[in-house]
């Protein structure tokens, strides 16, 4: 089939980082492509907490700073930090000045949560667990009203396009009633943005569809991937049997809500100093394994909230509702869920990634700002600054002129993933590349995954899923140490110094080659 060539800058991914990027771009002509309708399916739009910043008089930059280096457990780029956290009052005021109704003090200020492993109250919220929704929203609708920017709905990418070692566009297929062959656009620039991998588990806070596909198209083309084996578990998604599961955001805990097992006693004091605003890892550790032991962990709100949760924090609320819970009377059932992948695109201080003419920026990224245990609500923070440096660094190389519309043509239909084996995928990563990690578990998800790609070697989509599945599970298995979020039950200790990990896919292909031989 003939390509399809554009002046546009082709953005894949619909979230915070690709509405940022593309708004940033104007005048140059923009392609979004956007698996769903433009403002939903995304993370970003489901991001409860909000966006960590240093808007109080007596917090600094600085001191965001070094929270974001002591949570990210030695593999934390100290010079990101710094450059990130410098720019995050400038980003509030922006979103402000876009229409995003942060919560605002009778003085107007900005209404402040504390969250895990911050030394001051410094996430900036919206409507108690809104800030997702609201940002979006109020994105989505300058995007709509954008004339330089084109939107595909209903689109999704494939994989890249590459000639002459470079970057020159995207593969693209219809999704909207199941997938179709795929079409080749070609762009001025391609920019990532797709989002995470927290779908490939069987129990994740992600949106459906956001299963690693984005990092996986990259890998697939040769892109080096940072910190695979990094991957978030946020310790309080509710746990009712929904999938994805709803999450209880951290901002309760910020409140004082307390984690309780199921006699009512609490379990995080003897676990950490900070006890339920101790970092992510180890209270998502806890929370783990109070539920391998039958202890039934649960969020308490009920004394430090008690009605207030109903309205300040309506998402949690109708969550619970949904579920049959009244959190003004009952502790809500929680679980540890995948919910952030730290790893990503390895990019540089501009979002560029290894191959020439690819960016990224989002959670598909890995910047080296969160290291191995990601600061609370530093994610939004991170797709609004790379999200708007890679925009000014694609836009040096573009040359102004209009672009006409791009419209796809009739594509034939093509065979979705398999259900089976996308389940069978996931339930292999939860339970061997999940919270707590060893060899032979990690050995088995590898052999697993494998197996998977081999019962449909055809199907793009799910080879973007197995090459990311692969470049988690082989980092893991290569990292012979625990630190943050990545825990070895046969390797507990750290070593002594913190060094990021850099894989292609390749070198975790021969890893999982390796891993299979060892295990038969």
């Amino acid at each position: 089939m003939t390509p399809i060539d554009t002046p546009r800058v082709l953005i894949v991914g619909a979230g915070l980082a690709a509405h940022y990027a593309a708004l940033r771009l104007a005048p140059h002509p923009v392609l979004m492509i956007s698996p769903e309708p433009l403002g939903s399916g995304a993370s970003s739009a489901w991001a409860q907490g909000g966006v960590a910043a240093a808007m109080d008089p007596a917090d600094s930059a600085e001191a965001h700073a070094r929270d974001t280096v002591r949570a990210g457990a030695g593999t934390v780029d100290a010079q990101v930090a710094r450059t990130v956290t410098a720019e995050a009052r400038a980003h509030i005021l922006d979103l402000t000045g876009l229409g995003t109704p942060f919560d605002r003090t009778a003085e107007g200020g900005y209404v402040l949560s504390r969250e895990a492993a911050h030394s001051f109250a410094r996430v900036v919220r919206v409507r108690g667990d809104q800030a997702g929704a609201e940002i979006m929203q109020a994105l989505t609708a300058q995007v709509r009203a954008a004339p330089h920017v084109q939107v595909l709905e209903g689109v999704m990418a494939t994989g890249l396009v590459i000639e002459k070692g470079r970057v020159r566009g995207i593969e693209a297929a219809r999704c909207a009633q199941g997938l179709t062959q795929s079409v080749k656009l070609r762009g001025a620039a391609v920019l990532l943005a797709g989002g995470g991998s927290g779908g490939l588990y069987a129990l994740t806070t992600n949106p459906p569809r956001i299963r690693g596909q984005v990092l996986g198209m990259a890998a697939r083309a040769g892109a080096v991937i940072a910190d695979a084996e990094f991957v978030q578990f946020h310790p309080t998604a509710i746990a009712g049997g929904l999938d994805p599961a709803p999450l209880a955001t951290e901002a309760l805990r910020g409140e004082g809500a307390a984690l309780i097992d199921r006699e009512g006693a609490r379990f995080m004091p003897a676990a950490h100093p900070d006890a339920e605003l101790a970092p992510r890892d180890v209270v998502a550790r806890a929370v783990f394994a109070q539920t391998q032991a039958g202890m039934a962990p649960a969020l308490d709100t009920r004394s430090v909230l008690g009605p207030r949760l109903l309205t300040e924090f309506p998402a949690v609320a109708a969550a619970c509702r949904a579920l049959g819970i009244d959190p003004v009377t009952q502790p809500i059932p929680v679980a540890a869920a995948a919910h952030y992948h730290m790893g990503g695109i390895a990019t540089d201080e501009a979002g560029a990634s290894t191959l020439p003419g690819l960016w990224a920026c989002g959670e598909v990224a890995s910047t080296g700002l969160h290291g191995a245990n990601r600061l609370a609500s530093n994610g939004l923070l991170e797709a609004l600054v790379y999200g708007r440096r890679a925009a000014d660094a694609i836009a040096q190389g573009l040359v102004a002129g209009d672009a006409q519309p791009v419209g796809l043509p009739d594509l034939a239909p093509v065979p979705d993933p398999d259900p089976a084996l996308v389940a069978r995928l996931r339930q292999a990563m939860t339970e061997g590349a999940g919270v707590i990690r060893d060899a032979a578990g990690l050995r088995h998800t590898l052999d697993t995954i494998a197996s998977v790609e081999e019962a449909q070697p055809d199907c793009a989509a799910l080879l973007n899923m197995t090459a990311t599945a692969t470049l988690i599970a082989a980092a893991a298995l290569a990292r012979e140490e625990s630190r943050g979020a990545h825990f070895r039950a046969d390797h507990p200790e750290a070593r002594a110094a913190g060094e990021r990990s850099f894989f292609t896919l390749a070198q975790a292909l021969e890893i999982r080659a390796l891993a299979r031989k060892d295990s038969a």
